[in-house]
């Protein structure tokens, strides 16, 4: 059979088919966004804290930098804890589990 004929309603590959519609919580889905959001906000300001700190360790910045990229970082940090707080999710349940690569984020 060609895959791009139509398919009929008696044949059994339509077994096989996602319903047309899921069962969805407006909520669950939102939360679940905010989660993949914040995930990858995190695992950014991972590498950036990672980055500032070599950067600190080769001696590249002055100290007023060093001053004003501690700053930022713990404001990021700050904002991420009061995101987790307000969506009801724990630092824990924004590392993703990537299978056979093991966890997305290294741990704490």
């Amino acid at each position: 059979m060609s895959p791009y004929r139509p398919r009929h309603v008696g044949d059994e590959r339509r077994s096989h088919r996602l319903p047309r519609r899921l069962d969805t919580d407006a909520e669950e889905v939102q939360r679940d966004l905010v989660r993949l959001v914040l995930t990858v906000i995190e695992l950014v300001r991972q590498l950036m804290e990672r980055q500032a700190l070599r950067r600190v360790e080769t001696g590249g910045l002055s100290d007023d930098k060093v001053e004003e990229l501690g700053l930022a970082l713990m404001r990021l940090e700050e904002a991420m804890t009061e995101l987790r707080e307000r969506f009801d999710i724990e630092a824990k349940d924004l590392n993703l589990d990537l299978g056979p690569l093991g966890p997305l984020l290294p741990p704490e």
